[in-house]
């Protein structure tokens, strides 16, 4: 009885990874029981912290940890912006993750929905320097959660400095997803923060395989300062507003080019 509870567990936090809300008369379906057991279901999910019930079903956790937040335009802006995009780039991203990756993420909107993709159950270390994704973890005891440290810094929640650097250097990381500010061929992935840049390039020379998460409206900025190279990445995971010419010149590089 436990396995399968379990099973169902995991089944409905799926869907809320990737759809955001499920119903209980759609889980009645798709798991073949009854809605008695799936209201159950989601109660107990809720007493875990892991959803917040609503009237018919469940959604996604919003973090507390945003909740000073809520009536900031400029934050919310940030958030807002190319949601859905970033949030079906985060999906896809995540579903490259293989069982018992260590992983790590720069800061950033978009690797933030890396994040809530994560698959479960797979065993995973999340290496972070950003204070926000560590947070949002917190509830995921199927995951290692490793935070940097360092000095916090700027809109993002971004641990920076030496500290930071130091903790990165006996790291060996599987797979980075980079988020940035721009992105171009000849001039690489880039961002508006020097000391996020020079953390972040730190991460590039420990990771295995790079894939870079950007949305189409970053294409062809040039931010002031260089995480890596294009010929540094393994993969590009953007959205297809991107046409065949923007991306063309990332495949010439030998970049595997994912549009969702």
């Amino acid at each position: 009885m436990a396995d399968r509870q379990q099973v169902r567990f995991t089944a409905i936090l799926t869907a809320l990874q990737k759809s955001g809300s499920v119903s209980v008369e759609a889980l009645g379906k798709d798991l073949q029981v009854s809605h008695v057991t799936v209201r159950r279901d989601l109660d107990m999910l809720e007493t875990q912290g892991l959803l917040r019930r609503t009237h018919g079903g469940a959604v996604s956790i919003e973090p507390l940890f945003y909740e000073p937040f809520r009536n900031d335009r400029s934050f919310q802006a940030q958030v807002g912006k190319f949601a859905e995009e970033k949030r079906r780039i985060g999906r896809a991203a995540a579903g490259l993750i293989r069982k018992g990756d260590i992983i790590a993420l720069t800061p950033g909107t978009t690797t933030t929905e890396v994040v809530r993709g994560l698959p479960l159950n797979h065993n995973l270390t999340v290496v972070t320097s950003t204070v926000n994704v560590a947070m949002e973890l917190s509830k995921r005891k199927d995951l290692d959660v490793y935070v940097t440290g360092g000095h916090l810094h700027g809109d993002w929640f971004s641990l920076v400095g030496p500290t930071a650097a130091q903790s990165l250097s006996r790291i060996m990381i599987h797979v980075l997803f980079i988020g940035a500010d721009g992105i171009d061929a000849k001039s690489g992935v880039s961002c508006f923060d020097p000391e996020e840049a020079q953390l972040n390039s730190m991460m590039v020379k420990h990771a295995q395989k790079k894939i870079a998460v950007v949305d189409h409206s970053k294409f062809g900025i040039v931010a002031g300062w260089k995480i890596c190279s294009t010929d540094e990445l393994d993969v590009l995971v953007t959205d297809s507003a991107v046409t065949d010419e923007m991306i063309e010149p990332f495949r010439h590089t030998d970049v595997e080019v994912i549009r969702v």
